[in-house]
């Protein structure tokens, strides 16, 4: 925060009013004033959006040792408990007209607090978090949702070697380590320029977070299969399983959204895939998917769900929704599921997998699905398959990934194979 001055403090704390109406995605919202302000340069925004993005992760913390709502309390209160600056630095950091918050700041009394407010989560999802974890693994798990996610890459085995990526990277200054889990991902300390880098534009390297790589890797597609990406969207995984099929055999990427297929195509072009086909569903019962009945060996499920494992990366998530919305969703996996499943074909798998945290989306929906189809399906141990050291979840035969745990956003899997 060594560059933080009073114009700065003001735009962040603009920024911050406008983003804490929660009327849409936090990093959309972002952009959008990014846009707008266009004289905030490259140091600069970096700068608000750690801010902004520190107030929505601590919210109700903030407003409970702040006794306000307003961002510009938030703002201070942040940079005073979040980011370590002192009261008598921070009058140097911002201009006179806040002096008298800081004031009010100083004086606020220490307040005891439940953990529920102390991690900022809403009483609904505590509720849920503490009874599925216990108080101690969910307090664990709420505390590590307040920092900020890594930032994690893929490399393109089509194109290149991991060795050789690390080995560019570091050449050139930046700190990038190996993904302890996925034998395909690289971990760097923040975001270097990517979308300009020659790694980037000529497709050796693609964001992507570990828990989503190992996700892909559990499909377990190779050369010559034929695999449905049933819940593409932009992409990520559609990628990973192109170049783990070694550009061989064919990969269906269907989704709902023409935005999002259309971010794939630049993706695609990149990566020097061929064997990726795209299409365009109206729903999961779609007739254009009934043609492949029976014909898949590997089917991959990233389900929509409520996104409450990616936290670090997108907290206003937690305060954008409520419990019904994680009881329609359920619904809607099901739905997706149960379509999905006739494509498979015998000894084929298919691989459910959610970014969320929350039984109700995760065990209560495969739970479901297995007792509606008795004797079609078997579940296979996903950790076991993916027999990675440090991955274990035992008494279980699901994969579990939390960011307490594994460092990496929260996922689940199952794996099920057709009978």
């Amino acid at each position: 925060m060594e560059s933080l001055n009073p114009r700065l403090f003001d735009a962040t704390v603009v920024a911050t009013a406008e983003i804490l109406k929660l009327t849409s995605p936090a990093d959309s919202m972002l952009s959008n004033y990014f846009k707008k302000n266009r004289g905030l340069g490259s140091h600069e925004r970096p700068l608000i959006a750690d801010v902004v993005y520190s107030v929505i992760r601590n919210k109700t913390y903030l407003e409970k040792i702040t006794g306000s709502q307003e961002a510009p309390m938030m703002c201070l209160a942040a940079l005073n408990k979040i980011f370590g600056l002192s009261f008598k630095l921070l009058k140097t950091k911002v201009s006179k007209k806040w002096l008298k918050n800081i004031q009010n700041l100083e004086g606020q009394p220490s307040t005891e607090m439940s953990h529920k407010d102390r991690y900022s989560i809403p009483d609904w999802l505590w509720q849920k978090i503490e009874a599925q974890y216990g108080l101690d693994n969910a307090s664990k798990l709420a505390q590590v949702l307040l920092t900020k996610a890594p930032f994690d890459l893929r490399v393109n085995e089509v194109r290149t070697s991991r060795k050789r990526v690390l080995a560019e990277l570091t050449s050139e200054g930046i700190e990038a380590l190996a993904t302890p889990f996925s034998p395909i991902g690289i971990r760097v300390r923040e975001n270097f320029g990517l979308q300009k880098h020659r790694l980037f534009l000529e497709g050796h390297i693609e964001v992507q977070d570990e828990g989503s790589q190992m996700l892909a890797r559990l499909v377990d597609a190779k050369r010559g299969h034929m695999v449905v990406d049933f819940c593409a969207g932009a992409g990520g995984k559609t990628l990973a399983l192109g170049a783990m099929m070694s550009n061989k055999g064919r990969l269906y990427a269907f989704d709902v959204s023409a935005k999002r297929l259309e971010r794939l195509k630049p993706r695609l072009k990149r990566s020097g895939l061929s064997n990726v086909q795209t299409q365009l569903i109206g729903s999961e019962k779609d007739p254009r998917i009934q043609r492949l009945a029976g014909k898949i060996d590997r089917v991959l499920i990233d389900a929509p769900c409520s996104g409450l494992g990616t936290l670090r990366r997108n907290p206003d998530m937690k305060w954008r929704q409520a419990e019904t919305d994680i009881i329609s969703m359920s619904d809607k996996q099901t739905r997706i599921l149960n379509a999905a499943s006739k494509l498979v074909k015998k000894d084929g798998l298919l691989i459910y997998g959610t970014c969320s945290i929350l039984s109700d989306e995760n065990e209560s929906v495969i739970e479901r699905f297995m007792t509606e189809h008795k004797g079609k399906f078997e579940l296979i141990n996903a950790t076991a398959s993916l027999g990675i050291q440090g991955i274990e979840s035992p008494n279980t035969p699901y994969l579990k990934l939390l960011p307490n745990t594994h460092g990496c956003d929260g996922f689940f899997a199952a794996i099920l194979k057709a009978i």
